[in-house]
């Protein structure tokens, strides 16, 4: 559905029926996908419902990991030279590769 969403085509189009109309399996789909998505932590990608054990969840339904992502430690670190009031507004870091 992820790629249905991307693309903006039925799900039936997808695994290859012919001509693209949408069908009311797709519509329901696609309504089911954004109710998930609408459900979705932004901080940490998941569900209050993984969480409760009175709908099915576990509180121990997840560790935390660490993890440090070198391009983002850049970004931030490059972010720190930015300066702040007027001068630095709408400024944004972003990443590009190097030609080798």
């Amino acid at each position: 559905m992820e790629l249905c969403e991307t693309y903006r085509i039925p799900h039936s189009q997808l695994m290859g029926a012919a001509g693209g109309r949408w069908t009311a399996l797709d519509r329901e789909k696609a309504l089911a996908w954004a109710a998930y998505r609408r459900d979705v932590c932004e901080g940490c990608g998941t569900r209050p419902q993984e969480w409760d054990p009175e709908q099915g969840g576990d509180r121990q339904a997840y560790v935390a990991q660490t993890h440090r992502c070198l391009g983002c430690e850049l970004i931030e670190m490059e972010q720190e030279q930015v300066p702040s009031g007027a001068e630095g507004r709408g400024v944004r870091i972003g990443l590009l590769a190097q030609p080798r």
